[in-house]
């Protein structure tokens, strides 16, 4: 039974979805009659939803056509095969089990299947046990390289645009990481530059932050040390109706990620600046104290060499003393706003010159 169905799966649903298509296309060939091509909806948001997902499911594969032949049928964006609230009920594994049971039965001979789903815990059962039944692709899982910077690059060489590296990286942040937004936000700038290159400031003027973003503008301003970049973010940041909790939140981020790059430089083992080399040689002295896979501004060697390489240079004009006044006055300013919640900028801006101003 190895192979009767495919399995596209990863954690961005946009890779997914079109990988997905690609592999739809290709089963339709085989399938001349529409009515004996089938979707059915995964998406869902209750335990009823999800049974109600496997149930179609089941219904869709072994209802076969009414004059014979092929079939094929795709059950499309699957989201309850993770680790959130939904995928750990009981309800939801009920779901994938009964899915899993179909795929069991599959002929692919009368009917082609395929399954799309995203995000996807690879550590349950459920996922070894279609990987054992089905062909299975996995997507999004280069490490070190984010899925929306290689869709950022496709679009750019579709029409034409040039994008500064820097540039690239502070896109991607601003929109978290969200390869449809890339690859939208990759037509709109290549339009306004009109052949230029892309640059930092086109970026922080055009792209508005997406989601649970990290504030990139302001953030990078601040970190630059210049007091009057980081006063013109800032003001930005607040003219945008954003709030400072997530402002602090992100650039005690940085600067925990600045901390552990000075630190390992002063220890001699970044000297020759930061790649995968040079971090991977840190990670094996230092890397049991973090823990494996969870990527967050405390575990450095979760990070983009590249993007490290970049906050390097920060992190050298900086001691450590001040990048941990830094964090100090990012508390005080934490305190300060919510005794003065109506004066959140006047609050960030006086942060910004305690710390900044010389």
């Amino acid at each position: 039974m190895a192979g009767s169905f495919t399995l596209v799966c990863g954690g961005d649903d946009y890779l997914v979805a079109r990988e997905g298509g690609k592999v739809w296309e290709v089963l339709c060939r085989e399938v001349e009659d529409p009515y004996s091509r089938e979707i059915v909806d995964g998406a869902a948001g209750t335990v009823a939803e999800a049974d109600a997902a496997a149930a179609g499911f089941a219904a869709a594969v072994m209802t076969m056509p009414m004059f014979g032949g092929k079939k094929c049928v795709w059950l499309r964006a699957v989201s309850f095969f993770s680790d959130t609230v939904l995928g750990r009920t009981e309800g939801a594994k009920t779901a994938l089990e009964k899915i899993a049971r179909v795929l069991e039965k599959v002929n692919p001979a009368e009917v082609g299947v395929l399954v799309t789903a995203s995000p996807v815990d690879r550590r349950r059962k459920e996922f070894k046990r279609l990987s054992e039944l089905g062909n299975v692709q996995v997507l999004g899982d280069d490490k070190g390289e984010s899925p929306a910077l290689r869709i950022l690059d496709e679009e750019l060489s579709k029409c034409g645009g040039k994008m500064d590296p820097d540039a690239a990286y502070a896109l991607v942040e601003k929109i978290h990481g969200s390869s449809r937004l890339a690859m939208e936000e990759a037509r709109k700038l290549a339009l306004y530059a009109d052949g230029q290159p892309i640059t930092m400031e086109m970026v922080g003027a055009l792209v508005p932050p997406f989601g649970e973003g990290d504030f990139f503008e302001a953030v990078d301003a601040f970190y630059s040390l210049d007091l009057s970049q980081a006063l013109a973010a800032i003001r930005r940041h607040f003219f945008a109706g954003n709030d400072i909790r997530p402002l602090i939140s992100a650039l005690q981020n940085r600067a925990r990620l600045l901390l552990q790059l000075r630190v390992l430089s002063d220890a001699g083992l970044l000297r020759g600046g930061v790649n995968k080399t040079s971090l991977a040689a840190a990670q094996a002295k230092f890397g049991s104290d973090f823990p494996e896979g969870v990527k967050s501004a405390a575990n450095v060697f979760s990070q983009n060499p590249y993007y490290l390489s970049r906050l390097m240079e920060t992190a050298r004009k900086v001691k450590v003393k001040k990048l941990i006044d830094i964090q100090m006055e990012m508390v005080r300013a934490f305190s300060e706003a919510i005794e003065r919640p109506a004066e959140q900028e006047a609050v960030m801006i006086a942060a910004a010159v305690r710390c900044l101003a010389e």
